[in-house]
């Protein structure tokens, strides 16, 4: 067993995750450095930083790694989830799993089809919002191993918040013409604000597969795959798979061979 970190060593740590959340508000890294950060903070399994999306009304996954079946909740389910509303609560403070109420856990969907599976017995669920107020998104950790009581890690996530809700929050990025000064290294969004899994499904597209056949292609369940299609028809506004196929050959996205 790995030996436990001091609280200085974890305040460093801390340090370094709030370079990393400004290194990526001004368009220099991608979101997932600031996971990478996070992960010295506190170890975990999973971890994923969503931006809420008003206007459809779910959450856009900018960095994870949780299984494709949970990202899919947190991104379309999650919002309704019982939990959620305690999240969002005046409090605004993170839900550790450890602390929610046994009813509410027995309440949610969220718990009993996606955490629980996965084996996750701690964790915490944070609600991010600018400093105007607006929610912006959301960051969730889950470890399969419980962590010590007490935890500094507990109130450095917290003191984090606002790292967090400036590297998510579309309005703190960079400017277009920022974006178009960087040059080659500046950190470019995928098309569509699509994730890096509706890529490969959208390229898959590309040659008339099933969804039999790119569930094989790609380790993943037929409903995983279908499930990834009407995100990616929603995020770019389009009626069905042919004309998502149409768009990724425009875009010249193929599929690996």
């Amino acid at each position: 067993m790995a030996a436990q970190r001091s609280t200085t060593d974890i305040l460093d740590a801390a340090v370094h995750v709030r370079e990393a959340a400004r290194s990526a508000t001004s368009g220099a890294t991608g979101i997932g450095t600031v996971l990478a950060a996070l992960s010295e903070v506190m170890e975990y399994d999973h971890a994923s930083l969503t931006r809420w999306d008003p206007l459809r009304r779910r959450h856009t996954t900018l960095a994870g790694s949780y299984p494709d079946d949970a990202t899919a909740y947190i991104e379309t389910r999650l919002h309704h989830d019982p939990v959620f509303a305690v999240l969002r609560g005046p409090a605004r403070g993170g839900l550790w799993l450890r602390d929610v109420p046994r009813q509410l856990l027995a309440a949610s969907p969220g718990f009993q089809e996606v955490l629980s599976p996965l084996g996750i017995q701690d964790g915490v669920a944070q609600c991010l919002f600018a400093t105007d107020g607006r929610y912006v998104g959301m960051l969730n950790v889950s470890t399969r191993r419980p962590r010590r009581t007490p935890d500094p890690a507990h109130a450095v996530v917290t003191l984090l918040t606002e790292a967090f809700a400036a590297a998510v929050d579309p309005r703190s990025g960079p400017s277009p013409e920022e974006t178009a000064a960087a040059g080659p290294t500046a950190d470019v969004r995928p098309p569509g604000g699509l994730s890096p899994r509706e890529l490969q499904v959208l390229a898959e597209l590309t040659t008339g597969r099933t969804n039999r056949e790119i569930a094989e292609r790609l380790y993943i369940t037929p409903r995983t795959v279908g499930t990834h299609i009407e995100h990616i028809l929603a995020k770019l506004d389009l009626p069905n798979r042919a004309a998502a196929a149409a768009r990724a050959a425009a875009w010249g996205i193929e599929p690996s061979r």
